[in-house]
C-alpha cells in the first residue's frame, strides 16, 4: 500500500483531486480536518481535555463541542489557539497512524492518501511515502474563496499571510499539480502521476 499526502493553500481546489482519487477501486482518502472533528467526539480524550481546560462555556445542550464558541475563543488568542493545536493534532495523526497500519496488515488498499493542509508543519512525511502541492494561480485562488466562502480581500491576505509559500510547498513536496486549468487538466495530471509510480494503468480506471 502507497500512502501519499496532499496539501496546498486554502482555495487550491485540492478536493477535484480528492473526489477523482476516491473514485478509483482500492483507494482510501481521508481528511484530517474530518478527523479533527472526530478525535473531538464526546468521550474522547480531546474532548475531555478541551472540556477541563475551557470549561463547560464551549459545550452545546447536546454535549458535544460547541464549536463556534471555541472558535471564538481560540482566534482571538493566539496562545489558546496554539493550546489547542497541540491538542488536536497529535490525535489526528495519531489516528492517522493507526489507519494506516490497519489497512496494511488487511492487504486490500493500493493507495492511502491523507489530505492535510498541515502535512509539513506537522512532519506528515514519517507516515506518508511521498507529498503532492496542488497548486493554483494565486488570483484564481482568491477569485475562488471570494465566491464560495465571501471573504474579502483583506481575510484571504490573512489567510495567504499564515500558510506555507509556494516555495515552501515546492521545497517539501515531490510532485506538483497545476489546478490552475480545467478539472480535466487537473485529472489528466493525477493520472499521469500515477501511471508514471505503477499504481494505475489508465484503461477504465483499473489498477495493475
Amino acid at each position: 500500500m502507497h500512502v501519499i499526502g496532499i496539501t496546498g493553500g486554502v482555495g487550491a481546489g485540492k478536493s477535484t483531486i480528492l473526489n477523482f482519487l476516491e473514485s478509483l477501486p482500492d483507494v482510501r482518502v481521508e481528511e484530517a480536518d474530518r478527523i479533527g472533528h472526530l478525535v473531538m467526539e464526546p468521550g474522547t480524550e480531546c474532548f475531555q481535555k478541551i472540556r477541563e481546560y475551557f470549561g463547560e462555556n464551549v459545550i452545546g445542550g447536546d454535549g458535544q463541542i460547541d464549536r463556534p464558541a471555541l472558535s471564538q475563543i481560540v482566534f482571538a488568542d493566539k496562545k489558546e489557539l496554539e493550546w489547542l493545536n497541540h491538542v488536536i493534532h497529535p490525535a489526528v495523526k495519531e489516528w492517522f497512524r493507526r489507519e494506516i497500519r490497519s489497512e496494511q496488515e488487511k492487504g486490500s488498499l493500493r493507495l492511502f492518501v491523507i489530505e492535510a493542509a498541515l502535512l509539513i508543519e506537522d512532519q506528515y512525511q514519517e507516515l506518508c511515502e511521498e507529498f503532492w502541492y496542488v497548486y493554483t494561480d494565486p488570483q484564481l485562488r482568491r477569485e475562488r474563496l471570494k465566491a464560495s466562502r465571501g471573504y474579502s480581500d483583506e481575510k484571504i491576505d490573512s489567510v495567504f499571510r499564515n500558510q506555507q509559500t509556494d516555495a515552501q510547498f515546492r521545497m517539501y513536496c515531490q510532485e506538483v499539480i497545476d489546478n490552475s486549468g480545467s478539472p480535466e487538466q487537473t485529472v489528466k495530471q493525477v493520472r499521469e502521476l500515477l501511471e508514471k509510480k505503477g499504481l494505475y494503468e489508465g484503461k477504465g480506471d483499473s489498477y495493475r
